[in-house]
C-alpha cells in the first residue's frame, strides 16, 4: 500500500469518497459503476476476507497500525487525514474511523447458486436499506443458504445495508434474481417450493408450515409498504403468515424474516 497524506481534497484518487451524502453514495455504489464502500475496519476486513479487492481506502491516522496488515498486500493508495479534514471531504462525522472503495464482484448465475442451497430467501422490491441490511443478518445467523434479490431491491452494498448487517452481506451469497415469471422458473426448476410470507384467507400459520416443510424452500418476502406484488403470490405454490396477537396483522418486513428463518431451521 502507498500512504498518502491528505495535503489538498482536490486529490484525484479521493473522488470515490468526496461528500459522501446518502445521494451521492448511491452514485458511487450503483452496480454499473463497479464500486461499493466499505466503512469500519470490521467491515473492510470482511470484505477482503470475502476476497474483494479495495481499490483506494481513507482513513484517520489512529487507524493506520491496526489496518496496516490488513492493507500491506494490495498495491494502492491509503489517504490519511485528520477526523475534521476527513468530515470535510466526505461530508459526515468519520467515527469508524475508515472508509474503503472496494471492487463490486461479478454477481453468480442464479441456477448455479441454488444448485447446493436447501433454504434461500428471496426479497422483492425491499427498498429500505435498512431492512434488506437486517435481513442479511438473519440470514447468516439463523443458517439460510443465499439470498435472491429482485431487479427493484434495494443494493446490498449500500453502506447502510452493510452496515446494519454487521457485514454479513459481505458473506452471504447473494445475486439479483429476474423478474417474474422467469424468476419463479428458475426456482422450481431447481427443485425449491416457493413459500410467500403474506396475508391471505388461504394462508397456512407458519407453524403449520414449519411443522412439515418441504426439503428445498424459497422464502419470498414482499416490498415495506405493499407487501408481495400479485404477480409474486400467483407463484407461490403456499402462502405462510406469522401468527399474531393484539389486534397486530404483521411485522416489520425484517423482523418477519428472523422469526420466519428460526422456525425454519430445524426443518
Amino acid at each position: 500500500m502507498h500512504i498518502v497524506p491528505i495535503t489538498t481534497l482536490d486529490e484525484p484518487g479521493l473522488a470515490d469518497f468526496a461528500r459522501l451524502t446518502d445521494v451521492a453514495l448511491r452514485r458511487v455504489t450503483e452496480p454499473a459503476g463497479g464500486l461499493y464502500i466499505a466503512e469500519s475496519a470490521k467491515v473492510i476486513s470482511r470484505a477482503i476476507a470475502a476476497g474483494h479487492r479495495p481499490r483506494s481506502v481513507l482513513l484517520q491516522e489512529q487507524w493506520l497500525d491496526a489496518l496496516r496488515p490488513l492493507l500491506d498486500p494490495f498495491d494502492i493508495p491509503v489517504f490519511v487525514g485528520a477526523p475534521d479534514v476527513l468530515e470535510s471531504l466526505t461530508g459526515y462525522n468519520l467515527h469508524r474511523g475508515a472508509l474503503a472503495a472496494m471492487h463490486r464482484p461479478e454477481l453468480g448465475p442464479v441456477a448455479e447458486l441454488l444448485r447446493d442451497a436447501t433454504l434461500v430467501v428471496v426479497l422483492e422490491d425491499i427498498v429500505d436499506h435498512t431492512n434488506v441490511g437486517a435481513i442479511f443478518r438473519s440470514v447468516a445467523g439463523l443458517g439460510a443458504d443465499l439470498v435472491l434479490v429482485t431487479p427493484r431491491c434495494a443494493d446490498p452494498l449500500y453502506r447502510r445495508s452493510v452496515r446494519v448487517s454487521m457485514g454479513t452481506v459481505l458473506q452471504v451469497p447473494w445475486t439479483r434474481l429476474p423478474e417474474w415469471p422467469e424468476g419463479a422458473d428458475l426456482l422450481k426448476a431447481a427443485g425449491f417450493h416457493i413459500a410467500a410470507l403474506a396475508l391471505s384467507d388461504d394462508a397456512v400459520s407458519l407453524d403449520e408450515f414449519a411443522g412439515d416443510a418441504p426439503e428445498r424452500v424459497a422464502l419470498l418476502l414482499g416490498s415495506e409498504g405493499d407487501g408481495l406484488t400479485r404477480d409474486a403470490l400467483s407463484h407461490a405454490d403456499t402462502v405462510v403468515t406469522i401468527p399474531m396477537g393484539h389486534g397486530v396483522d404483521s411485522l416489520n418486513v425484517a423482523a418477519a424474516s428472523a422469526v420466519a428463518l428460526w422456525a425454519l431451521r430445524t426443518r
